[in-house]
């Protein structure tokens, strides 16, 4: 049997709303409230889920770990430092899109006076370390 015709009794589904972001691991800076959830439905692999960061806001240094993030920016802005000390910087606004390799130590800002919204993507799971 290939792939194509493997049996599965998982099946599509609509999440309607993002759950309480108590639910997930969070960085201080950005509020991340879940919506596909591994364990929870019938995902096993991805985490996808809406963030958002006040004005003037800076979280510490992180890693995904093993995780690679892809995000969509809906409104305001998001400033993403890496690399050595965190001298390099990528910068992403509305309609752009992000992404963040596994095991890339960063920080992520909101460095304008408007709310930063978007839709993040990470797999596998919402893993996240504060360094």
């Amino acid at each position: 049997m290939t792939t194509t015709e493997q049996q599965t009794d998982m099946k599509p589904y609509v999440v309607h709303t993002v759950g309480d972001a108590s639910e997930t691991i969070q960085t201080p800076g950005m509020v991340r409230q879940p919506a596909i959830v591994p364990g929870k439905g019938d995902t096993t692999k991805i985490w996808m889920g809406k963030v958002t960061a006040a004005p003037r806001e800076k979280g510490p240094p992180h890693t995904h770990l093993e995780a690679e993030t892809a995000a969509y920016v809906i409104k305001g802005h998001v400033r993403v430092y890496f690399g050595e000390n965190f001298e390099e910087w990528i910068e992403a606004g509305p309609g752009d899109f992000i992404f963040v390799p596994a095991n890339t130590p960063h920080i992520e800002e909101n460095p304008y006076d408007e709310e930063q919204e978007g839709i993040l993507c990470r797999a596998p799971d919402n893993l996240v370390v504060n360094l």
